[in-house]
């Protein structure tokens, strides 16, 4: 038998080892949608005879006795359980929007978005996020805990003025209105030198907190222009925009002067380092705090994608926040986009992949 030019071998290997990959995860989504299908059946089963015989406690519990007796070692079946898939029945049963979502993560991050979101709008979006962004329970938890919801729907781009169509509502989705950075050991006065270094201390989680498609380039970033050096605080790239995004920090309020900064970076890294499958640079400024309005104003004659943020360094967020937030009609046009452009990625990828 001849051998395998190492190059030929190599790429075979990855190849394998990719197919392989798809077929496991393929396999988990297929067995997921089984068991909630099962969850589900169970469910309605358990609400129709509730409505019709009126089955209460005692006859659930003799329920769960008795599957558990038949399979066990099986902690799905206990009563607690069967009434939570009770519930889960009810809960999405006038809601065929959303019943597509829940088959896309697991019974017990579907039973947190029951259990913590109440909102229709807030519960798909976390069902979309998890599932598009691949998030454990325990990431799903911290992003309720941190009202991510709420940061994503006022976040302040001008992302619909100047990135592509085809990756616009994706990009809206990766910055944040507001970033808790209550991982730090900072006193409430520090310098924005103090600020980088313990970001980049703590880089996983403030990758976490940016929303898990980051990946961390470098801090102080130097570019050079006109024989002249320029440092950029932060420096990530997102792989799902496939596209580099430069960080600057500031430790007082937002002003019509950072933008232009800012601009003239990207401007930079759009020359001199943006690859040919990659999409444009965008910049982020996380301020202390900003007038909207300010922002509102600078942002419009921007020709660079930018977004503007806050921060803390303790958990707290505004008390105000859910009275601002957009008309459940423009929120539905936003999630409404955002599947749009996954659908797509989607099926690219399965072409991507027969071909």
């Amino acid at each position: 038998m001849s051998e395998l030019p190492a190059k030929d071998y190599g790429d075979f290997l990855v190849a394998v080892k990719t197919r392989i990959r798809q077929a496991q995860y393929q396999a988990l989504r297929a067995a997921n949608k089984e068991l909630l299908s099962l969850y589900w059946d169970l469910g309605e089963s358990i609400h129709r005879k509730q409505d019709s015989l009126g089955w209460g406690k005692a006859v659930v519990q003799t329920l769960a006795d008795d599957l558990q007796a038949e399979f066990p070692g099986r902690n799905g079946f206990s009563a607690t359980n069967l009434w939570l898939m009770r519930q889960f029945y009810a809960e999405y049963q006038d809601q065929p929007k959303l019943q597509p979502l829940v088959g896309e993560i697991s019974w017990a991050k579907n039973l947190v978005v029951m259990s913590r979101c109440k909102d229709l709008l807030e519960r798909e979006f976390y069902l979309r996020a998890t599932a598009r962004f691949g998030w454990t329970k325990a990431v799903l938890q911290h992003q309720i805990d941190n009202k991510s919801y709420e940061k994503y729907l006022l976040n302040q781009t001008n992302f619909d003025a100047t990135l592509p169509a085809e990756i616009k509502a994706q990009a809206v989705l990766a910055v944040k209105d507001h970033y808790t950075f209550d991982f730090l050991d900072l006193a409430e006065e520090h310098s924005e030198r103090e600020l980088e270094r313990s970001l980049v201390n703590n880089i996983r989680r403030f990758l976490a907190e940016m929303g898990g498609a980051f990946t961390f380039v470098g801090n102080q970033h130097r570019l050079e222009v006109g024989d002249q050096e320029y440092f950029i605080d932060l420096l990530l790239f997102h792989r799902r925009l496939r596209c580099l995004v430069a960080i600057e920090l500031k430790i007082g309020s937002f002003e019509p002067e950072h933008k232009g900064k800012m601009e003239f970076y990207l401007e930079a890294l759009d020359t001199q380092e943006r690859m040919d499958d990659e999409n444009p640079p965008i910049g982020i400024i996380i301020c202390r705090d900003k007038n909207k309005t300010v922002v509102e104003y600078a942002l419009r004659t921007a020709g660079r994608p930018i977004g503007v943020a806050t921060y803390t360094v303790v958990p707290q967020l505004p008390a105000t926040y859910r009275d601002q937030l957009p008309s459940p009609e423009a929120i539905a046009e936003r999630l409404r986009l955002w599947a749009a452009e996954s659908a797509q990625k989607a099926a690219d990828d399965r072409a991507e992949g027969a071909g």
